[in-house]
């Protein structure tokens, strides 16, 4: 993997994004820049589907970095997140020195509880990576997990060490590039958002939404993108259950090329409309009225600006 130096000024940081195919605004590439250039983690809020956990991506790829991810989730703790010791391959050990008759306590300790025998999970890898560059640490939907985990991880996010009682402390010899991701299902703690950079990730405007289709599905006819991303930003409207995100327009828009479409009609909705919403209740929602006129809408206005 070829490094890449960080980026030396917000221009460059738009320029690294959109190598890697994600269009940003500059709001973003902004705070994305002083992350990097201030060495401080960067809190990504948003609605699910707004390309949140993307950045992490595209920002590895582009500055060659490995990236380790987090996924969070209800009643993760520390053995999953940080470490935990091989417990068969210690037991093994202790058979093996029992046999050979092994009477030295400390020295069966030590081997116990030594680097063969450690587990490194997301939190340490991020910590002791060894690359010779810092790794961007992703931490996704923190919002999924429980204040004792987002205090544990205020600690580490404070010094970028861990102590692990058995072996002693890890500490970074450079600080991980850290992005957290909340989709905002339950607020999180102030304390650990004074540690970070923050910014909220809202979705595309149309002109933005237009850009990103033409770039992901190129093949895509333009009346039809057009189309698509007019109708898409019309149900975000209209408050679904789940509203489309920007990977649900890119699929869409995917799926109605291959099938050789270049214009939306109510008939090509309805047979297509699974790659667009999830719920079932949404689905039936814009199969009435509301879904025709809000057609009727976007192709009014398309006809009207030529």
């Amino acid at each position: 993997m070829v490094q890449t130096a960080l980026p030396a000024s917000i221009d460059e940081t738009l320029r690294l994004l959109e190598s890697q195919d994600y269009l940003a605004g500059r709001p973003l590439a902004t705070v994305l820049y002083l992350a990097l250039k201030l060495r401080r983690p960067l809190f990504l809020e948003g609605d699910a589907g707004v390309g949140k956990t993307e950045i992490a991506k595209v920002l590895a790829k582009g500055l060659g970095r490995e990236l380790i991810r987090l996924q969070c989730y209800e009643g993760l703790d520390v053995s999953s997140a940080v470490y935990e010791w091989n417990y068969p391959a210690q037991m093994l050990d202790i058979r093996l020195a029992e046999a050979e008759g092994v009477t030295d306590r400390g020295r069966l300790e030590r081997d116990l509880f030594s680097e063969k025998h450690l587990i490194r999970r997301p939190v340490l890898q991020a910590l002791s990576n060894a690359s010779g560059a810092a790794p961007v640490f992703l931490i996704d939907e923190l919002d999924r997990t429980d204040e004792a985990f987002e205090a544990f991880l205020l600690e580490i996010l404070s010094d970028y060490q861990v102590t692990i009682p058995e072996f002693g402390t890890i500490k970074a010899a450079e600080p991980p590039i850290v992005i957290i991701t909340t989709n905002r299902t339950r607020e999180v703690h102030d304390a650990l958002k004074r540690r970070c950079l923050y910014h909220w990730v809202d979705y595309p405007s149309a002109s933005l939404e237009l850009a990103i289709v033409r770039r992901k599905v190129p093949g895509c006819n333009e009346r039809l993108a057009s189309e698509i991303v007019g109708y898409v930003q019309r149900l975000r409207r209209l408050d679904l259950f789940k509203n489309p995100g920007i990977a649900e327009t890119i699929d869409w828009a995917t799926a109605l090329t291959e099938l050789d479409r270049v214009a939306l009609d109510p008939e090509t909705i309805s047979d297509t409309v699974g790659a667009l919403l999830k719920y079932q209740e949404d689905i039936a929602r814009i199969q009435g009225s509301e879904g025709r006129q809000a057609l009727d809408a976007v192709k009014a206005e398309l006809l009207a600006v030529g």
